[in-house]
């Protein structure tokens, strides 16, 4: 199933809040030990044979176009969608569904990694014949992420606002889609967390935890923490 699914890596946001920490390359392209955040993302797609890659590109995709090409170098086939306004990050996978031409595909976060079993993933999406899954981390009570919320089924039935409560569980930012999920969203910009997520509770939207190892970059505190020990991020990819 894996191999017949391709993947969209939301590479196209602004990452204002990294400008201070990076200057003149898009959020994605931050380096992590003398690599791109984006690669270790691609390189993951390509350990678990997922060779079939959309970037979808905005704010200086030419610094990600010039860095990975077609993919060939890094053993996968990449091809790109390119937000010629902003797009939101419903309205980027909207658009990048030009390239896709199945029923199911996976959607990442350029600026998270998750240490996810995509088996385990997409096997808990069709047996469940969702029209959506996300992947979901459990933290300590944070101000920084909304809640996700699920019922004994899996399912999800509340998006709540940002939490202080000792445990919850936040978007992992690794999705399964059916395609009809964003075939009838309004043109123009889209987010996906704020408008089609919470459209979908009680609509067959399930969440399934995982328990690997989580990053987000996309403020600069989170972002110098990792590079100053990335080995949590290149022992998870045996780099």
């Amino acid at each position: 199933m894996l191999r017949q699914l391709k993947a969209i890596i939301l590479a196209g946001g602004l990452g204002t809040r990294l400008r201070e920490v990076i200057k003149n390359v898009p959020k994605p392209m931050a380096t992590i030990a003398g690599r791109p955040f984006l690669e270790y993302l691609v390189l993951q797609l390509a350990r678990w044979k997922m060779k079939e890659i959309i970037i979808s590109i905005g704010y200086k995709g030419d610094v990600i176009k010039a860095h990975f090409g077609n993919g060939r170098n890094f053993g996968v086939n990449i091809r790109y969608s390119e937000e010629k306004e902003l797009l939101g990050t419903g309205g980027a996978i909207r658009q990048s569904l030009t390239c896709i031409d199945g029923k199911e595909f996976m959607v990442m976060n350029g600026d998270t990694f998750l240490n996810v079993d995509f088996h385990e993933l997409v096997s808990s999406h069709y047996a469940r014949q969702a029209k959506a899954t996300i992947s979901l981390v459990q933290t300590q009570g944070t101000s920084r992420y909304g809640g996700v919320e699920r019922n004994e089924k899996g399912e999800v039935v509340r998006f709540v606002e940002k939490s202080t409560e000792k445990d919850v569980l936040i978007n992992g930012g690794v999705y399964i889609f059916r395609r009809e999920v964003f075939t009838s969203i309004p043109s123009g910009n889209v987010s996906l967390e704020k408008e089609i997520l919470p459209f979908l509770v009680n609509q067959g939207l399930y969440g399934i935890i995982v328990n690997g190892f989580f990053v987000d970059i996309g403020v600069p505190y989170d972002y110098i923490n990792l590079n100053n020990e990335p080995k949590r991020l290149l022992d998870t990819l045996k780099l």
